[in-house]
């Protein structure tokens, strides 16, 4: 069962440090560590590394960055044909200073991530059509996501948004999805509804049937996750276990989402699956490299 994620690239350059720096100041950093990142290649990592036929469309600099990220894709068993190079923008990255007390501040420079647009897809119809799931997220030109969702939906395909980082959204784009997967702050974002507790995420999820998509999972943190589809509403609860690093776990619970539907498996056994697979991902440091393997879940 064939999963095609779009959506971003990055790599995350990370200082640790006892203390962020104040404006205009320097200061003397710690351990540094470079990891791939970008929502859409954590996606995409997660989905293949949980047993999924996963194609990945995504746009990188003409640069070392993006060289290293294809061949990264290659060797997690990703399908790079429509990974494209921009000859104009460099690569995204992500510059993050930790200090002591787990603080951070962050820059990106999305690069040629916002430079993936809606005629970079033409080449990758075709797989769109036949793709069982289409996964996305919003670190990408909005108006690619737009496009992308009214294809795959006309050619009967299942499509899944996770609506990070939140924006504002047209009511055209609703209606194509047959999931969305906000966390608690995006679907407070939403909806205007101030997501706290299971009974406002479930208020929050009927606000979004509303605007248009039938299915609904609100991600609820280290509480699990709240799944509402037009015949069931229903808490799942998360697994127990001690985080060490949170980086990447809705990711990852994207990426098994889409696995699992694309074996046909329920929703609310998917969320379960999912659970796990976030479960996991926690335990580890990093992003892409926390997430699990299928034999990890078994």
């Amino acid at each position: 069962m064939d999963i095609l994620v779009i959506g971003s690239t990055n790599t995350d350059m990370v200082v640790k440090t006892k203390k962020l720096p104040a404006p205009g100041e320097t200061i003397l950093g710690g351990d540094f560590f470079m990891n791939p990142g970008g929502k859409g290649a954590n996606q995409a990592v997660a989905a293949a590394r949980l047993g999924g036929n996963v194609t990945f469309v995504t746009k990188v600099g003409n640069d070392l960055f993006g060289k290293q990220a294809i061949e990264h894709f290659k060797d997690e068993n990703i399908d790079t044909q429509f990974c494209m190079i921009d000859s104009v923008n460099p690569s995204g990255v992500a510059l993050i200073t930790v200090d002591s007390k787990s603080e951070n501040c962050i820059v990106v420079a999305s690069g040629s991530n916002s430079n993936l647009l809606p005629a970079d897809l033409e080449p990758a119809k075709e797989q769109i059509a036949k793709s069982d799931i289409l996964l996305m997220q919003l670190e990408t030109p909005l108006s690619t996501v737009i496009y992308a969702a009214e294809y795959a939906h006309k050619s009967g395909q299942k499509v899944i948004l996770n609506p990070a980082p939140a924006c504002d959204l047209p009511n055209e784009l609703f209606k194509n999805l047959y999931l969305i997967t906000p966390n608690e702050t995006e679907a407070s974002l939403l909806t205007n509804i101030e997501v706290k507790d299971i009974e406002t995420a479930t208020q929050a999820a009927h606000a979004l049937q509303i605007m248009g998509v039938s299915n609904v999972i609100i991600t609820m943190g280290s509480k699990g996750a709240l799944l509402v589809t037009e015949d069931e509403i229903v808490f799942i609860p998360a697994e127990k276990v001690v985080a060490v690093d949170t980086t990447a776990a809705g990711d990852v619970f994207n990426g098994a989402i889409a696995v699992a539907l694309a074996k046909n498996i329920s929703l609310r056994d998917a969320v379960i699956f999912a659970n796990k697979a976030a479960a996991i991902s926690v335990t580890r440091m990093g992003a892409q490299l926390s997430a699990p393997y299928k034999n990890e879940i078994e």
